[in-house]
């Protein structure tokens, strides 16, 4: 199947996907614990006979079984050796089922290693463990791809790019989302599609995690910014237990009648996933075979992305920022701490330029001295880990550009390319490769061009050598090349006439660096300002500048309010209202009363988004903050040591460190983290700079008499080997000073319990993923009690729920690992 085949399948009717396969299979006698590939291939009748029925209930495509038959899924059964053969043959079985009624798609997910740096595993390996399980399925005959269930937007990017270095096969890509609308890694659904789409997918969507009533909102976000065709595959509701077994009691009827909604929101491909089976298709297939597509945008929106937010890129919305701080040209602190391989000042930077209302960050690593390349990976790394703008990509190298677009785990902007031959030529494909936006410089290889009609021949040639391969003027942002006005008089004027030529003859948003246009003059900050203005009421649409400098920033903000652009005055106010805070810890100089807007904008760096780094919004404000408390908060692992000693140097004793800066430090982060404020990524990074410390100052804890923190024991159940979520509770609770012992995952009832037994535990942790692995922490739980184990038995995972805790007899039930330290320290508390 081609793109272009694809994309017609998808344009002309609801295109119907396959229901589960995994329940199913339990169903029809596949045992908890062993490999699904394994026993498909032992009992391949098994599962043709649920495939054929899929194909006659109405479906399209069927997902070919080799969901966990990537190497480092098949290293957990000692199978890794086998993948060739397995994918192979995985394939074949579909391919008969499907019998030339269906395609058949390959399907990939989520390894359960965690990326850099939150893990170990570096982005390329996770491309390279893609490519060659990708170039089987491609191999053996499927006809296009799925990415499905994943939880990391970084490993869809993985994936996608692997699958495109392999072959040119049509690719689908779903996440599953929480019940606060994001994914395990902060993702939003709009986010996903926007830098998927951007990347070379070819449909985008959820599946999993949710019934198909929870699905309608996020696939109406996605629709908002979908070029593409969106993809919605519920479950039969969220499972329940009834009689030891556990179930799903939406009906085919019930499914279906969602099914349509789902469509009338945008999903032009649907299908159903745990708990749905031949049934519930050929209901949906019933419900929504007739009904029209939703066809997607057919003019992109101007977007950037990190992993956890979008921001968007309008010719009359409002003037926008690119903070210009992470580059050490001029800044000799900064290159000293680069070369001594220090990321500190970066980490400030990216904070400080955030708060103080950037949109967007320029990273630039452009010095002697240094492997620039490295420095800008690791910089990227860095600064993604601490704070949530979309980063623009700052080199005079196309390698190190292309390899910061490689792993930058969402769309970047790319500063910049010209019609110079080896930007043009090489570096305007890599763009295009990597989904990013960029900015259009108007060089040539003559230099400068001589006037405005040569800059506007210039831009005008870029534009047309950029829809050649495919990009548009949704990608393009054209710098307007500021001369210093001491050298040329009308260097201002030049610039003006370039902005309004971007704006109203073609319709592109413009950027510059400010700073040039008053060189060599006293007091530039006046000249700079005056220009600034000048510019927004000309057409300029962002700058790259320093956003700390207030006199700026609060010109563009008034220049925004004075064009009467949208929302411009409350922004405007809540700009006033956070230097008020700022400056003086003066009351709010004025709010909106009564209307959400208003509220939005208290507290807020800009009046736009609110503050990531979340600290000033935490409730704590009268917390001392140490620095101390301040690398545990922002993530600083590398750095808490430093400020350990310091405060050790200074007469604090371990103890008070623990109690007084670590604990509460943690105590925020969790507070951040259920406010939607932090997400997987810094709750681990904090979690770790914790640990850091903590291991350095116990063995110089006083020891005493007094009992101990008690015993755990942690694990995920019998037959799931996924352990995220558990690894990260295993480090919080270490970290409040737990004694855990870690079981690891795919841990049979009898090993847990009679190690809570033998070391004494009151408390049991247990961890799930998938559903069909649910009814184990069931089996521990009855075991405890009839083995008169005495540990409290809590349970957590992303299908379990509070009722299903109730339902199986535990004693509590957590969502994340922050709410389990609570937990258990209540539960503990009570007895």
């Amino acid at each position: 199947m081609t793109r272009e085949e694809f994309a017609t399948l998808v344009g002309s009717r609801p295109v119907i996907l396959d229901g589960a396969t995994g329940t199913n299979l339990q169903k029809a006698g596949m045992p908890v614990g062993v490999c699904p590939e394994q026993w498909i291939l032992e009992n391949p009748g098994v599962l043709i006979e649920l495939q054929e029925r899929y194909v006659e209930a109405g479906t399209d495509i069927l997902f070919a079984p080799t969901f966990t038959a990537s190497r480092i899924k098949l290293e957990e059964y000692g199978l890794e050796d086998s993948l060739v053969q397995m994918n192979r043959e995985l394939v074949a079985l579909s391919k008969r089922a499907a019998g030339g009624r269906a395609y058949v798609a390959g399907d990939l997910t989520m390894t359960g290693r965690q990326l850099y740096p939150l893990g170990d595993l570096m982005f390329e390996d996770l491309v390279e463990v893609y490519k060659e399980q990708a170039k089987v399925i491609c191999e053996a005959g499927a006809d296009l791809f799925v990415v499905e269930t994943m939880m990391s937007l970084q490993e869809c990017r993985a994936a996608v790019i692997a699958i495109r270095e392999v072959c040119d096969l049509p690719i689908m890509v779903s996440l599953t989302y929480n019940e606060d609308g994001r994914t395990l890694y902060g993702t939003d659904p709009a986010t996903a599609v926007i830098v998927l789409q951007s990347l070379g997918a070819d449909a985008v969507g959820l599946n999993c995690s949710t019934g198909p009533e929870a699905m309608i909102d996020p696939v109406q976000q996605m629709a908002e910014y979908a070029t593409i065709p969106l993809l919605a595959k519920p479950n039969a509701g969220m499972p329940e237990l009834c009689d030891g077994v556990t179930v799903y009691r939406t009906t085919p009827e019930e499914f279906a009648s969602v099914g349509a909604k789902l469509v009338e929101a945008g999903a032009a491909i649907i299908g159903g996933c745990c708990g749905t089976t031949p049934e519930h298709i050929c209901a949906l297939k019933q419900a929504v075979g007739s009904m029209p597509v939703h066809m997607p945008l057919t003019k992109k929106r101007r977007m950037l992305a990190s992993e956890r937010m979008h921001v968007e890129i309008r010719l009359d919305g409002k003037f926008m920022v690119i903070g210009e701080r992470i580059n050490p040209t001029g800044k000799k602190k900064l290159q000293a701490e680069l070369k001594e391989g220090s990321l500190s000042m970066v980490r400030t930077m990216a904070t400080e330029q955030e708060e103080n209302g950037a949109q967007i960050l320029d990273i630039n690593m452009g010095m002697n001295g240094i492997d620039e390349k490295q420095m800008m990976l690791d910089a990227i790394y860095e600064v993604t880990s601490t704070v949530d703008l979309p980063l623009c990509i700052d080199s005079s190298h196309v390698d190190i550009i292309e390899a910061a677009l490689r792993i930058y785990p969402g769309r970047a902007l790319v500063n910049s390319i010209s019609l110079e031959k080896e930007k043009i030529e090489y570096l305007l494909p890599i763009a295009k490769k990597y989904g990013a936006m960029f900015i259009l410089l108007p060089l040539s290889d003559e230099g400068l061009p001589k006037d405005s009609a040569e800059k506007h021949g210039i831009i005008r040639e870029i534009l047309r050598r950029a829809e050649a391969i495919g990009m548009g003027k949704e990608d393009i942002v054209v710098d307007g090349l500021v001369a210093t006005i001491g050298a040329n008089p009308k260097a201002a004027l030049e610039c003006f006439e370039t902005f309004s030529f971007c704006k109203n003859e073609m319709e592109l948003p413009t950027v510059c660096g400010l700073s040039n246009i008053s060189f060599g003059l006293p007091e530039r900050s006046y000249v700079n300002t005056a220009f600034l203005t000048m510019a927004i009421g000309n057409g300029l649409t962002m700058a790259i500048a320093n956003p700390s400098q207030e006199l700026l920033m609060n010109a563009a903000f008034a220049s925004d309010m004075l064009l009467n652009k949208e929302e411009s005055g409350i922004r405007y106010i809540g700009r006033m209202n956070y230097l008020s805070e700022k400056h003086e810890g003066m009351e709010h100089v004025w709010v909106p009363v009564g209307t959400a807007k208003g509220a939005a904008v208290k507290g807020t760096a800009a009046g736009q988004a609110g503050n990531a780094g979340g600290a000033k919004d935490s409730g704590n404000a009268n917390e001392a903050r140490s620095a101390v408390f301040t690398a545990v908060l922002k993530g600083n692992k590398n750095h808490i040591l430093d400020e350990v000693k310091h405060a050790l140097d200074t007469g604090e004793k371990p103890d008070d460190i623990i109690n007084g800066h670590l604990i509460p430090a943690i105590n925020e982060v969790g507070e951040l983290f259920d406010k939607q404020k932090y997400f997987l990524p810094q709750l681990i990074s904090s979690a770790n700079t914790m640990k850091v410390a903590i291991e350095y100052l116990e063995p110089m804890l006083a020891r005493s008499d007094k009992e101990p923190k008690a015993t755990l024991v942690v694990a995920t159940v019998e037959g799931d080997i996924h352990d995220i979520g558990k690894n990260l509770v295993v480090l919080m609770l270490k970290n409040y000073g737990y004694h855990v012992i870690d079981l690891g995952k795919d841990v049979p009832a009898d090993l847990i319990v009679d190690t809570a037994m033998k070391e004494n535990a009151r408390v049991i942790g247990l961890s799930a993923l998938m559903t069909t692995t649910m009814m184990r922490m069931k089996d521990v739980v009855e075991l405890v009690k009839e083995r008169g184990c005495t540990a409290k038995v809590v349970i957590g995972g992303a299908a379990i729920t509070e009722s299903f805790a109730e339902e199986i007899g535990a004693d509590g039930y957590s969502k994340d690992a922050a709410e389990c330290v609570k937990l258990v320290d209540r539960l503990l508390e009570e007895e």
